[in-house]
């Protein structure tokens, strides 16, 4: 049972949380699921989860508050679920540090495959080995003016100060600075980054790229429009 990878679900639909959490514990899951933000949290807290999956719109205190509690105590992955796709509580839930988003109503399966795509993702937060024209290099660390990388030690530096990233946002720093001044599209990030085989929601990289910007430098990410993004080297 250690081994096995531990889930909290927080939903108040009492037929989408059992029905959910069967699904998901035939597939191999172990789950803690809560029908309330706050029930959620004192769950984190205790169980300390693999991962999290966070309804928008729980009682008590509602998945982007959640997410953003979670966020402040832990870089444990977090998928949101919400009803509407289109709605701005996605962006907001992005904002908070959620990882990924899923829409409502979800099948099982895609849910699952959401899940190990991020989980895979944790597990291994490398980007490109390569180093481009425009880095400088010294055991694993790429230098872009105050910004320093550290591949191996999966460490960020800027101005000689730790910066303090989650997974996703390391990985997506590791693919601009595997190629400096070379544009990255958003679906290109979406497939290396998010580990989509299919087309995404492109605010997904977005919002993880304004949130990047606000950690290492509003300027050393810039937007090549029509096309993405790229790293100034």
């Amino acid at each position: 049972m250690a081994d096995q990878t531990h889930v909290l679900f927080v939903e108040d639909d009492d037929v989408i949380r059992e029905a959910t959490q069967l699904a998901l514990e035939r597939d191999g899951f172990v789950v803690t699921a809560m029908p309330d933000g706050l029930s959620g949290l004192e769950a984190f807290r205790a169980d300390r989860p693999d991962i999290a999956l966070l309804d928008v719109m729980v009682p008590g205190l509602d998945g982007v508050s959640l997410c953003r509690r979670i966020r402040d105590e832990s870089t444990v992955p977090v998928i949101m679920l919400s009803a509407r796709a289109d709605s701005i509580d996605v962006v907001l839930g992005l904002e908070a540090g959620a990882d990924d988003y899923v829409t409502k109503p979800f099948d099982g399966a895609v849910l699952v495959a959401r899940i190990r795509a991020v989980l895979r993702r944790f597990g291994h937060a490398g980007g490109g080995d390569r180093t481009e024209p425009g880095a400088t290099t010294t055991g694993g660390v790429l230098t872009f003016g105050d910004l320093e990388v550290d591949t191996e030690g999966m460490e960020v530096r800027k101005a000689g100060q730790p910066v303090a990233l989650t997974p996703t946002e390391m990985r997506l720093l590791l693919e601009f600075s595997s190629a400096p001044g070379t544009v990255l599209s958003r679906d290109k990030l979406l497939e290396r980054v998010w580990d989509y085989g299919w087309g995404g929601d492109t605010r997904v990289v977005d919002v993880h790229v304004q949130r990047l910007r606000t950690k290492i430098g509003q300027d050393r990410i810039e937007t090549v429009r029509g096309f993405g993004y790229k790293l100034k080297a």
